[in-house]
């Protein structure tokens, strides 16, 4: 019965919005009704998921499809319940939020075509998690990928969206392809492609390399893997803001989602693949977090986070492997447990970011850090919410980021247990990494919330910056709310977890509960110490203003001292991070324009820096380039000569009989 909920959830969110075409002429009532139909979508999706994750049995939901191999298969398990609560909730939030913020009455058809593919991406998204077969999940798979690349080119006018567009609908495709080659293999080999055929995979040999690898590439892919994120920051910065939300809050997720299903088909792994996954989400930690420091483009920046922590959630998930390896249940646990707690918490404070950062947008009309500031004033809640996200995304206690990054680092340590001599007693670095990758988003953070919300107004766009309406302030608010409940109850999500943990791994849940109360009680414990010392500083502050009897001094904020201060002395992004970025130089590749001050009463000097993204434009897009070049020049020596076509085509019938005769 649960599943055919689940199913139900993802039909209603597909076609949530059919209401805009169908009620064109009453826009506002259309888009409410889209909005109301998402809503009640993510409420029968939490009614099937919620008794899944208290401790129900799974439900399988299975119907035969006259086409060979195919079947309508849902399964809807505690590792599926768990990535189904933030697929359908931040859609649901996102649609009321874009009641204000991309309104149909105002922008007509482009506003219905958003609400048509934001319904269809939502709703395969959640068939994704519940598809026990692998040609259905490859079908909802294609739609996702086909619906997300019209989300991204919702703005289809501007030359950065279409080009973003292209860049992620090639990405996706190359990962669809090795997903496929994995599928078609395992389904070959075990005479199914039900997913139920295929647990027991052997972990051993080259078939199993190969195959782990290309599930590797597929996923990692539409994850944003470290080096195979080179699609995301283009297409999170192009796309509408609550679009955005939802590409980076929950559609990376489903490659994550892959990452586990397809782990879990295999016994225990070998230690070598939790030791590729650790430092694949080390690398992706750290330079995502680099690559954040270095932008100016708000939304850009807060993709490049989007890296960062899908490295801390493939840490965690190589944890687990381990932990399987080695037969470690305290591995298990916490590895799994941060990891797919950071799935839901990164969904919860990324969609706060992006939904902050629209709200940015549409007061001033701009994202570029260099161009805000002193926005607090006039946008005093968009400011507290984004610090509330701000500080969650940082990891600081007592908000829900803290919790996932702390089982984390507790699964890390356990690693000390391991013999010394074990080369998976490595593990135990992944804690140091966690730390680093904590303080460079903090500084961060610092930067954005400083040049954009404190100071003084850089331009005259700043300076007429609102509030934003209700509708975009209320999503925002409950993102917030939800961050801080986790944090300071995280009890409420440590049972899910345990039960998500012995059913993806196969471990007793009684040898994995042990692990989960201990961490548990040093997170409460934390979360508790960090509250208390919150509200004494508060007290402190609070009592202080009331003592103070003489006015406030009046005058300009971050002055340096000048008696006439202009935005212009204020620290901008460029340099307020320019210290930190000038240690990732080899992997930023940074444009610097510096005109320093000269003579004793300078007119002019200019400091500015300007990313590039290694892969796409040193890389990729060059090789690109000389390929269609040198193709070009094959084509025009071929051209009109007929027997030099034969013969390509004969030598080509050689190589292919040949590598054929030698495979065999």
């Amino acid at each position: 019965m649960t599943a055919l909920l689940a199913l139900l959830a993802a039909v209603v969110a597909t076609a949530s919005g059919l209401p805009g075409l169908l009620f064109r002429r009453r826009p506002t009532l259309a888009q409410r009704l889209s909005a109301g139909a998402l809503c009640l979508a993510a409420a029968i999706g939490f009614g099937a998921a919620l008794p899944v994750l208290a401790g129900s049995p799974p439900s399988v939901l299975h119907h035969a499809w006259g086409q060979p191999f195919a079947s309508l298969s849902i399964r809807l398990d505690p590792l599926s319940a768990i990535f189904l609560v933030p697929i359908l909730a931040i859609p649901a939030l996102g649609a009321v939020y874009g009641l204000a913020y991309w309104p149909q009455a105002q922008l007509g058809a482009r506003a219905i075509r958003l609400q048509l593919w934001y319904g269809v991406v939502a709703g395969s998204m959640a068939l994704v998690c519940l598809a026990d077969n692998a040609l259905l999940f490859l079908f909802a798979w294609e739609v996702m990928a086909l619906g997300g690349f019209f989300l991204v080119r919702s703005d289809g006018d501007r030359t950065d969206a279409q080009k973003a567009s292209w860049v992620y609908l090639v990405a996706a495709h190359v990962g669809t392809f090795a997903i496929f080659a994995f599928f078609a293999a395992v389904g070959s080999a075990r005479g199914s492609f039900d997913f139920a055929a295929w647990a027991g995979l052997r972990s051993t040999g080259a078939a199993a390399g190969w195959l782990a690898l290309l599930a590797l590439v597929g996923f990692g892919l539409k994850a944003g893997l470290v080096p195979l994120h080179f699609w995301l920051p283009g297409a999170h910065a192009a796309a509408p803001s609550h679009v955005s939300a939802v590409m980076s809050g929950v559609l990376l997720k489903t490659g994550v989602y892959g990452l586990f299903r397809t782990a879990g088909f295999f016994e225990a792994p070998p230690a070598s693949w939790g030791i590729v996954l650790m430092a694949l989400g080390a690398a992706s930690g750290v330079l995502g977090v680099a690559l954040a420091l270095a932008q100016h483009d708000l939304k850009r920046l807060l993709a490049y986070h989007s890296v960062e922590n899908i490295g801390i959630i493939t840490m965690g998930l190589g944890l687990a492997l381990l932990g399987r390896a080695r037969g470690a249940p305290g591995l298990v646990l916490l590895g799994f447990a941060g990891a797919a707690l950071h799935v839901v918490n990164h969904a919860l404070f990324k969609s706060l970011l992006f939904l902050g950062a629209g709200s940015v947008q549409h007061a001033t009309g701009t994202r570029n850090l260099e161009k805000l500031g002193g926005l607090a004033r006039a946008m005093p809640w968009t400011a507290g919410l984004f610090l509330v996200g701000a500080a969650a995304i940082s990891g600081l206690p007592p908000l829900n980021g803290f919790v996932s990054e702390w089982f984390v680092a507790l699964g890390a340590l356990r690693a000390l247990e391991l013999p010394l001599l074990d080369r998976a007693s490595f593990a135990v670095l992944v804690a140091p990494v966690l730390a680093l990758v904590g303080a460079l988003a903090a500084a961060c953070f610092v930067k954005v919330q400083g040049t954009v919300f404190l100071g003084n107004p850089r331009s005259a766009d700043a300076a007429r910056a609102h509030e934003s309406p209700r509708a975009m302030l209320l999503p925002m608010a409950l993102l917030a709310a939800a961050c801080v409940g986790i944090g300071l109850l995280p009890s409420l999500v440590v049972g899910p977890l345990s039960r998500g943990a012995a059913a993806w791994s196969g471990m007793p849940l009684a040898e994995l509960r042990p692990d989960a109360l201990g961490a548990l009680d040093s997170a409460a414990w934390i979360a508790r110490v960090a509250l208390l010392l919150l509200a004494l500083v508060g007290a402190v502050l609070l009592w202080r203003r009331r003592q103070r009897t003489a006015p406030d001094p009046v005058s300009e904020t971050w002055g340096c001292g000048y008696a006439y201060p202009t935005a212009r002395m204020a620290y901008t992004g460029s340099s307020f991070a320019q210290i930190l970025t000038s240690g990732f130089r080899w992997v930023l590749f940074p444009r610097v324009r510096f005109a320093p001050p000269r003579g004793f009463f300078p007119s002019s000097s200019r400091f500015s820096t300007e990313p590039r993204e290694a892969v796409l434009d040193l890389a990729l897009l060059p090789a690109v380039r000389d390929y269609i070049s040198a193709t070009s020049r094959v084509r025009h020596l071929i051209a009109g000569r007929l027997h030099v076509q034969a013969l390509l085509v004969l030598a080509t019938l050689i190589a292919m009989l040949a590598w054929r005769l030698l495979w065999w």
